[in-house]
């Protein structure tokens, strides 16, 4: 949903005193809408910020990259566009994409992506300081064994490599405002294969079912959390 957002609200202070129960019959009124036929509006202004935030993540990482690479390797290449896309942005020799889903790795791989099947809870099977570049984008979230994770990744690296890390902000502002009303943070809602947008009724998917295990969110970072981490 990105890093951060802001909105005004203003408040005028009427001229007639309001009672308490005035008061909690206005809330209730606005609560009811906003729950109802506003949700729909809610729901589609969130998915708005969330399709801008994901731009502005790709902007990010695309900034973060070395100007030319030999040998680059994305973990959790998913289907290979934005692996292609960024292999493009840095002239890359060699694209790896890592990732356990068969059917994404057979539509990277037909895309030129030299493809690996591993989990990257686990050991990937690749040599030791052999990238110059290994990104992973929106992808720690999703692995249960983050320690195991991190240090492959400074296997795999070369040692004057360069990682790009990126992921899902726990601290963002709509995190922060879902667990002011006791909901579950945005970030954290899909993590049940079975339903998703689990306590928290404006998530986009709230309701979905089928996803993928693999999908799942495990870890949710802060900014400062992910950067002690890679400390």
């Amino acid at each position: 949903m990105g890093s951060s957002a802001c909105f005004c609200v203003v408040v005028r202070k009427p001229h007639v005193q309001s009672s308490h129960t005035d008061y909690c019959f206005r809330f209730s009124t606005i609560w009811n809408i906003v729950q109802g036929e506003g949700i729909v509006v809610v729901k589609q202004w969130m998915a708005a910020c969330f399709d801008h935030a994901m731009a502005l993540n790709k902007s990010n990482i695309i900034q973060s990259l070395p100007a030319k690479v030999d040998k680059f390797l994305d973990l959790g290449c998913d289907d290979g566009v934005w692996t292609c896309q960024l292999a493009s942005q840095i002239y890359a020799q060699e694209i790896v994409g890592v990732d356990i889903v068969q059917e994404r790795l057979d539509q990277a791989s037909k895309k030129g992506v030299v493809t690996v099947d591993a989990d990257l809870s686990g050991e990937i099977p690749l040599p030791s300081n052999e990238f110059d570049l290994i990104h992973a984008n929106q992808v720690i979230e999703h692995v249960p064994d983050v320690d195991c994770f991190a240090s492959e990744i400074f296997r795999l690296l070369k040692p004057s490599g360069r990682v790009v890390l990126s992921t899902e902000n726990t601290s963002s502002w709509h995190n922060i405002f879902a667990s002011l009303f006791g909901w579950q943070i945005f970030s954290s809602t899909n993590v049940s294969v079975k339903k998703l947008g689990i306590g928290n009724p404006w998530a986009l998917h709230r309701g979905e079912q089928d996803h993928l295990k693999t999908w799942t969110h495990k870890v949710i970072f802060s900014y400062r959390g992910l950067k002690e981490f890679c400390e």
